[in-house]
């Protein structure tokens, strides 16, 4: 006896997502689901809100005098919130500033001015090299003491890495330990994760931002992050009119021998 015949339809879709009238017949019928909502206007209301919260807070990380020079260009009510805004903050990082410079340890009273005070706040300590032909523990001693002035809320020490740990390997200096609730929270060995020679205070933030002692807000790094995208903008500009001025010079030069 043969096998009976299979009696049902192929249906032949195409795209099941595609507006066309056979897809609606069949999403009628529920042979195909619902097509989804289109991400179109959930993309464009996104994109409106981010725009709105850009020009909302298009003045943070604008110290008094940048405000000053806007006068002209934005609303006065709106220049003095920020304005009063930042005088807030600024009296609030004065009444926290109680250190402001690298403290110089010695190892009886590491235990109190690290290990204890990080029970108020993050330390940071510089072990540095005892050879002076380290340039990386120069590189960041540098760091540090412009640290210490900028983030006077902040406790930065500094102390010999063979004082501090005795026979600790001289390749290993500069070495950074950050201390918070009496514990080691972050250490780096040498500078090498962390620009090498090359690093700088935008280092030293990002570092400041990982372990909490700061907010990714924070007025002081706002500003230089934007310095440094003020330079790089004229940086590749005076590139760019460099290489239109090298290429007109070439051009000159070949008319010369014409």
């Amino acid at each position: 006896m043969a096998a009976p015949m299979d009696q049902r339809i192929a249906v032949p879709i195409d795209d099941p997502n595609a507006d066309t009238e056979w897809n609606e017949i069949l999403r009628k019928h529920g042979i195909i689901p619902e097509k989804p909502p289109s991400p179109t206007p959930m993309i464009e209301e996104a994109l409106n809100e981010a725009r709105r919260l850009a020009h909302e807070n298009r003045l943070e990380g604008k110290d008094l005098d940048d405000l000053d020079e806007l006068e002209d260009d934005e609303d006065e009510a709106f220049l003095e919130h920020y304005r009063q805004k930042r005088m807030q903050e600024l009296s609030t990082l004065q009444k926290k500033s109680i250190h402001g410079s690298v403290y110089p340890l010695s190892k009886p009273e590491y235990q109190r001015e690290v290990t204890e005070a990080s029970q108020n706040g993050p330390v940071f300590v510089h072990l540095t090299s005892s050879l002076t032909t380290n340039v990386e523990s120069r590189v960041l001693g540098d760091l540090w003491r412009q640290a210490a002035r900028e983030y006077g809320d902040i406790k930065f020490c500094e102390m010999r890495a063979s004082q501090a740990i005795e026979n600790y390997p001289e390749r290993n200096c500069p070495t950074i330990l950050v201390y918070n609730k009496g514990d080691i929270v972050k250490q780096i060995v040498t500078l090498m994760t962390v620009g090498g020679v090359k690093m700088s205070m935008l280092d030293v933030d990002k570092l400041l931002v990982e372990v909490g002692a700061i907010k990714d807000n924070d007025m002081r790094v706002v500003k230089r992050i934007q310095a440094a995208e003020d330079a790089e903008d004229e940086r590749i500009v005076n590139k760019g009119i460099k290489s239109s001025t090298d290429r007109r010079n070439v051009g000159d030069d070949d008319d010369d021998w014409d």
